[in-house]
């Protein structure tokens, strides 16, 4: 492992980029990176002009393979697979390879569970079986309340809405709910940030342009006996045996994307957190992290007379927090004033997602808890200073 992966070589003066994804990177990756560019490790190659067969290339795959099973815990009977087309390419992989062409079962949560309904239709009966819809998305629906399909092939929740800000903290267990088929989650915009239960979990798929690496690379981890039984239809490079036999080469794979990642595992497994004299290391340390960050954030938001955040707040994402201004003249110039005056501070990406509006700050693991606080104090700032604001934007 490279030192600059261990410490930071000097203190950041960047922004703090708040962007949902692609997001932030850690600063000692980006570093690292830029120094190995033209040449790694003395191959006279930059990692991407390399084959994704030759040896150089090999070793980086699979040194990441290996740190991100170690970082997710990921047991010796599931597959991990890098691949391509995203979370909303995952949509058709996923009931192409599980389905058996019969019906499919989804917990709606938000705009990406939605999708992800709405895509499997084209290849078997697509079920909604549990919506929080009525609410506004701002709930997560009782696994009690669910109404699972008598034979479905699979459940599919996407555990962590980038856009609504809810996220399941804990799993459901399909066996306790009498339901012994696969969970499907998609763990896009969450993944890294805490341990995963993978007992309860048949398959997860994510992009890894929130908290892994750069766009263009997806991760897919499914059990192995999930594996051969694709529909005809399934185009070959999308055939999760195919790609799992072929070791993630059997077309030629998103190599840069792959090393970024792997040098953000390498960042991920450095990281520690003391915690009652107990030094946690790698995901543990993460998700520790991010619980301080999430919590600063929200009893910032919580006391105050200007913002509010509508997700109960037993489901409110770490990751991703959209919140909205109550004041109703905050809107056209001055809401442009309020996101510029962000911008000067340092603060980078908070404009809320098209299709709900409103505010969002992305806190992935690349973002340190500085920039939580730098956010903060200039949200309190704002609001402390909000009458002279809107005096001197029209």
């Amino acid at each position: 492992m490279q030192d600059t992966l261990m410490t930071p070589a000097v203190e950041s003066t960047r922004p703090f980029n708040f962007s949902a994804g692609p997001a932030a990177m850690p600063e000692a990756v980006l570093r690292q990176a830029a120094s190995e560019m033209l040449d790694w490790h003395g191959s006279g190659m930059s990692v991407m002009e390399m084959s994704h067969r030759g040896k150089e290339f090999i070793s980086i795959y699979e040194q990441a393979e290996a740190d991100l099973r170690e970082l997710l815990a990921v047991p010796a009977n599931f597959k991990i697979l890098f691949m391509q087309g995203g979370g909303l390419g995952e949509n058709a992989i996923v009931p192409l390879n599980l389905s058996r062409g019969a019906s499919a079962d989804f917990v709606v949560t938000g705009s990406w569970s939605e999708k992800s309904a709405k895509e499997a239709g084209k290849y078997c009966k697509s079920a909604i079986i549990a919506s929080n819809a009525a609410q506004s998305y701002t709930r997560l629906p009782d696994a009690s309340t669910w109404q699972l399909s008598t034979t479905p092939s699979y459940v599919h929740l996407c555990s962590n809405e980038t856009i609504h800000g809810v996220e399941f903290h804990t799993l459901p267990d399909l066996k306790a709910l009498g339901c012994d088929v696969p969970l499907v989650i998609d763990f896009s915009s969450h993944v890294a940030s805490r341990t995963v239960d993978w007992s309860k979990v048949g398959l997860a798929f994510g992009g890894a342009q929130k908290n892994l690496g750069p766009a263009g690379l997806t991760l897919v981890v499914v059990r192995e006996d999930l594996l051969g039984h694709a529909l005809a239809i399934c185009p070959s490079a999308f055939n999760y045996k195919t790609v799992a036999d072929n070791g993630s080469m059997y077309n030629t794979p998103p190599t840069y994307a792959i090393y970024m990642a792997g040098l953000t595992f390498q960042w991920l497994k450095a990281q520690t957190e003391t915690v009652a004299g107990t030094v946690l290391t790698g995901v543990a340390a993460m998700e520790h992290r991010n619980i301080a960050k999430a919590k600063l954030l929200y009893d910032f938001i919580d006391q105050s007379s200007l913002y509010v955040n509508h997700v109960a707040p037993d489901c409110r994402s770490r990751m991703n927090v959209p919140f909205f201004i109550r004041d109703a003249g905050l809107t056209g110039p001055r809401y442009d004033a309020f996101l510029t005056g962000a911008k000067a501070r340092g603060l980078l990406q908070l404009k809320g997602h098209k299709s709900v509006g409103g505010l969002r700050a992305s806190i992935y693991n690349a973002m340190p808890v500085a920039g939580v606080q730098a956010l903060v104090d200039y949200l309190r700032d704002f609001e402390r200073t909000l009458s002279s604001f809107c005096k001197s934007v029209p």
